[in-house]
């Protein structure tokens, strides 16, 4: 679940940074081959998959490969970072996701996110710097970028400032932390609302074209809808699912049926409804101090 995402559209033409092998081990094209992406992930720790000039198909993290427009071109930030780690720049790592929120198994993935913040130079200069950082399951947001979304009530952006699981912060990053009120408005009522709704409508036609759905996916949609209902009536953003624990990963196993499911999900719908109506969150999160909070970062870095 990513919205909104860095997710790229199917038609996007792509430079491989790896090997494309076939199932024989044997190398069909050397890395730096074209392909073009003809299926796009849900979320980012999933593959892109690409097909090739031949007709070849391989699957694709994003790390694996580049935007082709990009690595053509010398003043796109993609092409002119690989002698530099920006991963030492990172000053908030923390663990969301399944084992986050409770609802993880042993072969659950660790889903790290965070937010980096380069030295000013970088910043400044032609090339700029990337707005996200991806290699395997973890993803970091330049801090403007991260600060962007998090004013927008980005789900996964928010439950980066309120997961239990942190494993780095800095001093800076703290003070982030600590103001992370700032960031709650009524704005979560229409993002969260409004992404689980579009969801469920495709969940829907899943279940009439195939008979089928992708039932984690169902789980998290119901979650955030808990979370969204959550945060209108107490002010905070909750990770754990403890107290639902059961019935969502009943939802993952596949052990409720649809209707039951849709059912659930508009009754939390009209418990939104009227948290949404009673919340004393603001209108809008504090711009002002948001944007104060960044200034002094990047001036931190000069």
């Amino acid at each position: 679940m990513t919205a909104p995402s860095p997710i790229l559209p199917v038609g996007t033409q792509i430079v491989s940074h790896v090997d494309v092998i076939n199932r024989a081990g044997n190398v069909l094209f050397a890395a730096g081959a074209v392909g073009v992406i003809i299926k796009s992930p849900v979320d980012i720790t999933h593959a892109y998959r690409v097909r090739f000039m031949d007709g070849t198909e391989q699957a694709l993290k994003r790390h694996e490969f580049s935007i082709r427009s990009h690595y053509q071109n010398p003043t796109v930030p993609d092409a002119h970072f690989s002698g530099i780690d920006l991963y030492a720049f990172v000053i908030y790592r923390c663990v969301i996701g399944s084992r986050a929120y409770g609802l993880d198994h042993e072969a659950s993935d660790i889903d790290r996110r965070g937010f980096y913040l380069p030295p000013a130079d970088l910043q400044w200069s032609l090339f700029g710097i990337p707005e996200q950082l991806e290699r395997g399951e973890e993803a970091y947001w330049e801090l403007q970028k991260f600060i962007v979304l998090a004013l927008k009530a980005n789900p996964n952006i928010l439950e980066c400032l309120y997961t239990p699981l942190v494993e780095h912060i800095t001093p800076l990053a703290q003070e982030l932390l600590d103001m992370r009120q700032v960031f709650l408005s009524k704005l979560i009522y229409q993002t969260y609302n409004g992404y689980v709704t579009s969801q469920f409508q495709k969940l829907q036609k899943d279940i009439e074209n195939h008979g089928e759905i992708r039932w984690k996916h169902a789980m998290h949609l119901i979650r955030l809808l808990l979370s969204g209902i959550i945060a209108l009536k107490e002010g905070f953003i909750p990770v754990r699912v403890e107290a639902h624990r059961e019935k969502l990963l009943a939802i993952r196993r596949a052990e409720l049926a649809w209707e039951d499911v849709d059912a659930w999900r508009l009754t939390l719908h009209q418990e939104f409804d009227a948290a949404f109506r009673t919340t004393r969150l603001p209108d809008r999160p504090d711009y002002e101090a948001a944007n104060a909070y960044l200034i002094r970062a990047r001036r931190s870095m000069t």
